[in-house]
């Protein structure tokens, strides 16, 4: 089973990342979502709530990527 240390990125947090850092974030983070679901498809997690906070980190990520392309 794919155990994964997760954590919710509050949005102070991400607002002090740079361009590349958030880049950077995003595509781990849609990696290991990816995964996450994979693994969930196979066999049940633990916690399901993981897929929640993780959905949520990356979207949170691309809102500011957006936000500052947009300025």
């Amino acid at each position: 089973m794919l155990k994964l240390k997760l954590f919710k990125m509050k949005q102070s947090e991400i607002i002090k990342l740079s361009i590349e850092d958030l880049n950077e974030q995003f595509v781990t983070l849609k990696k290991n979502l990816t995964d996450l679901k994979m693994t969930h498809a196979l066999s049940p997690l633990e916690s399901p709530l993981q897929l929640r906070d993780l959905r949520r980190n990356v979207a949170r990520l691309a809102t500011e990527l957006t936000k500052r392309e947009l300025q």
